[in-house]
């Protein structure tokens, strides 16, 4: 099937997307294993650039690998064009399958972007990045009622990069076997059922909806209609549609600082 063929497809990429890590922590100065909860897998790692400015952008990276794959520990490599950049780069850890569920996952990722503002003053402007599952998380926490936390992120952009925005569809497949949703925790995690909440609680992030050329069927048909649920709400949303791109090299291709989606994020406002 698609899915499992995607499952296998990750485990390559995981080579590359280390070694970018790798290359990350050389360039920049980190702080790693950053804890926002109590929890052993509630951890960041901080990419900081060499500058002098007090006030930065800084950039959240949610990881994909079907909430039940990889780790912050690949996470870095979205860092070595940004951090160049005078961008501050904040890898998300959380508790991927089977030791963390939906619900769970969804609670952390909202946490650790509460923790970065708190610990983080004088960020000038805040934008999340997530990849495929990463990108689902992504649109989660722009769908926060943050009135049940301490502070309400200012989140300024937002880059969604091949996500899943209806986790319905994904019930009856290998997927889910890890996950165990049931139909009514799938619905209360899916971003298209959030909107309403998404323009009360971002309606002045710009959200960039990107999705691979040759990205599975599902994948297209659920960016597009995230995009046009979006579009129809009148929210701030463009669509990317990136040309000789896959699942994986999509995200991959960040890393290199001439690549289209690289230079999507200075489209943001202020980045």
């Amino acid at each position: 099937s698609v899915i499992l063929d995607l499952i296998r497809d990750v485990r390559v990429f995981v080579v590359v997307w280390r070694s970018g890590t790798e290359r990350a922590r050389g360039l920049a100065q980190t702080l790693l294993n950053v804890p926002y909860g109590e929890g052993d897998g509630e951890k960041l790692d901080v990419y900081i650039p060499s500058t002098s400015s007090l006030d930065v952008h800084l950039v959240v990276y949610l990881h994909g690998g079907y909430w039940q794959f990889l780790s912050k520990e690949e996470s870095g490599f979205m860092a070595v064009p940004l951090v160049d950049k005078g961008v501050v780069v904040v890898a998300v850890g959380y508790d991927i399958a089977p030791k963390g569920n939906m619900d769970l996952m969804v609670a952390q990722v909202r946490r650790s972007v509460v923790s970065i503002v708190q610990q983080y003053s004088h960020i000038r402007g805040l934008y999340l990045c997530g990849h495929s599952a990463g990108a689902h998380l992504a649109a989660m926490v722009l769908s926060t009622d943050w009135s049940q936390y301490s502070v309400a992120p200012q989140i300024k952009g937002a880059f969604l990069v091949s996500g899943i925005y209806d986790l319905l569809p994904i019930l009856s497949t290998y997927v889910n076997e890890p996950l165990k949703m049931t139909e009514e925790v799938a619905v209360r995690n899916s971003p298209s059922q959030l909107v309403p909440q998404l323009k009360l609680s971002s309606s002045s992030c710009h959200i960039v909806v990107a999705v691979a050329e040759n990205d599975s069927p599902e994948f297209r048909k659920q960016s597009e209609e995230y995009y046009k649920t979006l579009e129809a709400a009148g929210l701030n949303v463009t669509m990317e549609d990136v040309p000789d791109t896959d699942h994986f090299n999509i995200i991959e291709q960040l890393v290199d600082g001439d690549y289209r989606l690289t230079k999507v994020p200075r489209r943001f406002k202020g980045l």
